[in-house]
């Protein structure tokens, strides 16, 4: 007796995955948290503009805590002005943005204005200068965030060393991993550190004073 084959039983077609759309054109990203939570910030197409990534900056005010109140900040190679913002929304006293190219400050002017930003300020001009006119530790925090390709990262440590307060701290974003060593020597020590794609975010203190 023969039996006739077993029909199959035509297979469900699976549902193509949803398409996972950036609601953030090119060009833009938001701040994340503060006052000014979603607020867009243009990206110019810049060569050596790269802003800080979401991720890095939640990270990174998640260390130094959400409430800024009262604080001090420069953000010395400021580009979108993306972290002194950041700082400014969540209460910062006093923001210094510092930016070299002309439209990016005129573009964190607009801003500043949209945003009836009181406690922040603009100013063109050399980070690692701004930074050296500040050499007296009055500042809670420095943001350094220069062009990746910039022979700037050593002076610029040294200078926001003696910017910051005794407690204060400094935020490096990098292409790579600083040593010790290396930070020491500009008078820093590593606080904390996080490794995001290509960035390498270093949070740091000033060394403690050499004892005798």
């Amino acid at each position: 007796m023969t039996t006739s084959p077993r029909s199959e039983r035509p297979q469900a077609k699976k549902k193509p995955a949803p398409v996972k759309r950036n609601t953030i054109p090119p060009g833009e990203i938001r701040l994340i948290g503060g006052q000014w939570k979603r607020t867009k910030l243009p990206v110019a197409d810049k060569p050596g503009l790269r802003p800080t990534p979401d991720r890095v900056r939640e990270t990174l005010f998640n260390w130094l805590g959400q409430d800024l109140g009262g604080w001090r900040c420069v953000d010395a190679f400021a580009g979108t002005g993306a972290l002194g913002l950041e700082a400014a929304s969540r209460g910062a006293a006093e923001v210094l943005l510092v930016e070299q190219d002309g439209i990016l400050v005129s573009q964190l002017m607009l801003l500043q204005k949209k945003l009836q930003a009181t406690a922040v300020q603009v100013r063109r001009g050399d980070g690692v200068g701004a930074l050296r006119q500040l050499a007296n530790g009055s500042q809670d925090v420095v943001f350094l965030d220069p062009p990746f390709e910039a022979d700037v990262y050593a002076s610029a440590l040294r200078a926001a060393a003696e910017a910051i307060k005794p407690d204060g701290f400094v935020y490096l974003e990098a292409a790579q991993r600083w040593t010790d060593e290396a930070l020491a020597e500009a008078g820093l020590a590593p606080h904390r550190y996080l490794k995001a794609g290509a960035v390498h975010a270093h949070l740091l203190r000033r060394l403690p004073p050499a004892t005798a």
